[in-house]
């Protein structure tokens, strides 16, 4: 059968009817333990009771009104966020890409009223941050841009991790700074706390914005609220989507009241975003994670699964070659491919999800049994026996 959905993702032959905590039941019964989360999306789980309960009872109340209205579910969540972080004022929308978006409008409107217009900023190579024409050219990659120009002018891509290029590169034209604290496409590539200091410290000395991209690493991950409070820096604007909605399409810009000083009424907007169902499943979300015993946990579980890893890193030499990452996070880069060990663990009803750098990134939701954690040790080493054949 010719699917009539556009061919943009090379899609695995399975279709799952529902799921529950950390296992996904596929049409034909087999279940699945499920390491991928939706891609770092399902912070909670499937079918986590308290966001089932949010959301049921936000459905049948409201579920949109246009943004020319106050909406107190919007206003609450957003409350919860700045109570949390560095930031003062809150934008949601629908995705990490429309994040993208709104952050380099808004660093480059900050400059523009200043009066000292600035263009350039800079990025890093392996980095991701949505595939709209405006993330695409901060990107730079041939596998994002090839075939989309003339694309967005204005950014320039430095070596991931390269203090010596950074300082090189950053001037007093330079706009912002974006990255990831850790690359999630990119292939669970972490900046040491050392670099975010650095970076934090050179942006104040040029009057250059940071951005800090923490779509796939926030929202407790790594096991802080956001990944770049384990360096005791804070950006100017922050990209946040994926776990904040926990499944519901969702996505906030978080920044500073001078980085978003320029941002006044009519500068940006959005049809959905906001919304109250959304935003009622956000203040859940947030309510649960954003607790310390909850983060604590989340590190924990995260250096049990890491030291499961480095078991299986040393007993298939030949498959795995080193763990990457933190917290609930965890990248294993492979010595065989990573689009070989990911078929595999199908085949063990296992879900995982590759990246670049012939990597696998494990991404399961943040209150993963730790029972489930054993059975996908159990079943990643299956996983390599069956491909050592």
């Amino acid at each position: 059968m010719i699917s009539a959905v556009l061919p943009t993702y090379n899609r695995a032959p399975i279709a799952f009817t529902h799921g529950e905590g950390s296992w996904l039941t596929a049409e034909d019964g087999t279940r699945y333990l499920d390491l991928g989360g939706g891609i770092a999306v399902n912070v909670l789980g499937h079918a986590h009771p308290a966001l089932v309960a949010v959301l049921t009872e936000q459905a049948g109340k409201l579920w949109h009104v246009s943004n020319v209205y106050r909406i107190p579910e919007q206003e609450r969540l957003a409350e919860l966020l700045v109570d949390k972080t560095f930031a003062d004022t809150v934008f949601f929308t629908n995705s990490g890409t429309e994040t993208a978006e709104l952050a380099i409008k808004m660093a480059r409107k900050y400059h523009s009223d200043k009066g000292t217009p600035r263009a350039e900023i800079l990025a890093f190579e392996g980095a991701f941050h949505g595939r709209s024409t405006g993330a695409i050219a901060a990107a730079g990659s041939d596998k994002m841009t090839k075939g989309f120009g003339p694309l967005m002018p204005g950014f320039r891509q430095l070596p991931f991790g390269d203090l010596d290029a950074l300082t090189a590169a950053i001037s007093d034209q330079t706009c912002a700074v974006i990255v990831e604290p850790i690359q999630g496409e990119g292939g669970i590539r972490s900046l040491s706390d050392a670099f975010l200091r650095k970076l934090r410290d050179l942006c104040d000395q040029h009057g250059a914005l940071l951005i800090f991209d923490e779509v796939q690493c926030g929202v407790g991950r790594t096991g802080k609220l956001f990944a770049h409070e384990w360096a005791g820096v804070a950006p100017d604007i922050m990209m946040v989507a994926k776990g904040i909605g926990g499944g519901f399409p969702l996505g906030a810009v978080l920044a500073t009241e001078n980085a978003a000083s320029g941002m006044v009424a009519g500068t940006h907007g959005s049809t959905y975003g906001g919304n109250p169902l959304g935003c009622a499943v956000g203040a859940k979300v947030m309510q649960i994670v954003a607790d310390d015993a909850f983060l604590a946990d989340v590190s924990r579980k995260g250096a049990q699964f890491a030291q499961g890893l480095e078991g299986l890193v040393a007993a298939h030499p030949t498959v795995f070659e080193a763990v990457r990452g933190q917290g609930l996070m965890l990248g294993l880069k492979c010595k065989a491919t990573n689009t070989d060990v990911v078929k595999a663990a199908y085949g063990q009803h296992l879900l995982t999800v590759a990246a670049a750098d012939n990597v696998i990134r494990l991404l399961p939701a943040l209150n993963i049994p730790e029972a489930d954690i054993a059975e996908a040790l159990a079943r990643l080493d299956a996983t390599a026996r069956a491909l050592e054949g």
